[in-house]
């Protein structure tokens, strides 16, 4: 097994193995069938394959008619499209109709690096909070990713699930745990501040505690993959145990999952709370690995923000 690896590639592999057992598994992409997975499912089950190529909204009301006929359908696409160019098709088509969709968002938040922001995602976790009747799922790892295929699958609602593009280090050493519907992990337990992180930023929050740790700051590390419903009664334990909230996210400062931890603590348990993702700006260009560096989002930028964020509280 590698050390890393891309999530939105165990997302597919899973849907091929899963697809051997169920035969209303079906999977529908809008030009995304770059992972070898869903290419190995098309040559598979080309029965059971539709590609739309670069016609989101096609292949959303595609998509929604299938699940009407009793398919469970998983549609992979591009997320910067799936959050604009067939929002409406997905709020009216598969959200307001309540089709048994799972949207595979791939290549979200600034994976797609050097093509710059109109191929950026960082509104779409704000986007899809704001629309009823659907979840909002970002995995952390590999892991984590496989093991909400197998429980999503058995449910009847709409999903969206957003994935990176490019591989990334494990969280989690199996996938035992590693995901619950609706419910946050304790990834490291610590009294002086908590962070809570979700998709591939929990591995830079994990990354920060170490350097934390070796400064005499014990941090709290809480993975979220469920954005939406979100683990409310795990967020107020916590705040109530640290008293410090930071929250690091691959996404705009507006919206996100941030703000649903600042809306529940205002309404609950207030406590100071600082969020560290993209300002109100078009990001910079560069790789991945570059943007998040300019903004704090690794973990040397997290474990900075941190401790100016202690030493204010």
């Amino acid at each position: 097994m590698p050390d890393k690896m891309p999530v939105r590639v165990a997302i597919a592999e899973r849907v091929l193995q899963l697809a051997w057992k169920d035969p209303q598994i079906v999977v529908v992409t809008s030009d995304a069938r770059g992972s070898a997975a869903i290419e190995k499912f098309f040559e598979t089950f080309p029965d059971r394959s539709i590609e739309t190529g670069i016609a989101e909204q096609t292949a959303t009301g595609i998509s929604a008619g299938l699940a009407f006929s009793n398919k469970k359908v998983f549609l992979f696409g591009p997320a910067c499209f799936y959050s604009a160019r067939s929002l409406e098709q997905v709020k009216n088509d598969i959200a307001y109709s309540g089709a048994n969709v799972k949207i595979i968002a791939v290549s979200g938040g600034v994976s797609y690096g050097p093509l710059g922001s109109t191929h950026h995602s960082l509104h779409d976790v704000a986007v899809y909070r704001a629309i009823p009747n659907i979840a909002v799922i970002l995995p952390s790892d590999a892991y984590q990713a496989a093991a909400m295929v197998d429980q999503i699958v058995e449910t009847n609602q709409p999903v969206y699930v957003r994935t990176g593009r490019n591989p990334v280090p494990f969280v989690y050493s199996s996938e035992n745990d590693s995901f619950k519907f609706g419910k946050g992990n304790v990834l490291k337990e610590g009294k002086d501040i908590a962070i809570f992180a979700t998709g591939e930023v929990v591995w830079h929050a994990l990354e920060a505690a170490k350097i934390l740790t070796s400064s005499g700051i014990n941090a709290t590390v809480v993975d979220l993959p469920c954005v939406k419903p979100l683990d409310e009664d795990l967020v107020l334990q916590i705040a109530r145990a640290t008293k410090r909230i930071l929250v690091a996210e691959e996404h705009s400062i507006h919206g996100g999952l941030g703000e649903a931890i600042c809306s529940l603590l205002c309404r609950s348990h207030p406590v100071p709370v600082e969020i560290i993702a993209f300002p109100d700006e078009y990001p910079v260009t560069g790789n991945q690995s570059q943007v998040y560096s300019h903004y704090g989002l690794d973990f040397a930028g997290i474990a900075k923000r941190a401790q100016e964020f202690l030493r204010r509280y």
